[in-house]
């Protein structure tokens, strides 16, 4: 028996090493695939789940809220099996509304007026009272300017910028002691809590105003800087492109397995007739 013939047993072992080291990249892709599948699930289900989840919180909390108001003969829970979540939302919406239509006409802003300058001879009660009043009424006024523009100013640090929500100009008595220039109001939240942050005046000179929204940039602040603004309409432009650039590949790939054009072969006549010089006949 010879050396190669008694190294026989050992090709088996190779052949059956480098099927495995085969068989890798393929379990390495299903693996990857199947990870990209389960994210995307996760990314679509997510969001949805905790919308829902808080939506269905909010009603139940609102019904909690309205139940203890509502006489026990006239509860629906009293006549069904269960309660019927929302009815406790839609009764804050309708008496909300009455409310606000009582206190439209006199009679209800004298009898709101009467409530306020009780509320204003209590020493706790009035500068709370005042603040979210004030607060409410920013807010929610239709003429209200507060938080419609969102900037950037140099904080903490020069060379170093955060994001800001630009509200009112300075009253006349906190402008007349601030230095000359116009100051504007601002607001900067922290992340990802945005409900606390930094107030301050800011010169207007010293605001670079962007042309975002305020949800914009509330997206962009509570998520650290992941959701960039706008990056939709860049993901849709690169995949313009590169449908482009596939369209390309595919029209020069279809030219080059097209086959060449032989241009038909020239008569020695008309060869002839081709290499005589302008003005001359050539004889036949």
């Amino acid at each position: 028996m010879t050396e190669i013939d008694g190294n026989q047993g050992i090709r088996p072992r190779t052949a059956s090493v480098s099927a495995s080291e085969a068989e890798r990249p393929y379990h390495h892709g299903v693996v990857s695939r199947l990870r990209n599948y389960f994210l995307t699930g996760l990314i679509l289900v997510g969001p949805l789940y905790i919308t829902i989840s808080l939506t269905w919180w909010f009603i139940n909390w609102v019904d909690d809220l309205v139940r203890p108001f509502i006489p026990v003969a006239y509860r629906p829970e009293t006549y069904l099996p269960g309660k019927i979540p929302g009815l406790g939302l839609i009764l804050a919406l309708v008496a909300l509304t009455l409310l606000g239509f009582l206190t439209a006409n006199f009679v209800g802003r004298k009898l709101i007026a009467a409530g306020e300058n009780i509320l204003n001879r209590m020493p706790v009660v009035r500068p709370l009272y005042k603040s979210l009043k004030q607060i409410f009424e920013t807010i929610f006024a239709k003429a209200g300017t507060s938080f419609r523009r969102v900037g950037l100013i140099q904080f903490p640090s020069p060379g170093t910028w955060s994001l800001v929500f630009l509200s009112n100009p300075a009253s006349p008595d906190i402008a007349a002691r601030l230095p000359d220039g116009e100051h504007v109001a601002a607001f900067m939240p922290c992340t990802p809590n945005p409900t606390t942050g930094f107030f301050f005046y800011v010169p207007r000179r010293d605001i670079v105003e962007l042309d975002i929204s305020v949800e914009s940039a509330m997206t962009l602040i509570m998520s650290a800087g992941m959701a960039q603004p706008g990056s939709g309409d860049q993901q849709k432009k690169l995949a313009a492109l590169a449908e482009t650039a596939r369209l390309a590949g595919v029209a020069g790939a279809s030219r080059a397995a097209s086959p060449p054009t032989v241009p038909p072969a020239s008569s020695p006549s008309s060869l002839s007739r081709s290499k005589q010089p302008d003005g001359l006949v050539p004889l036949e």
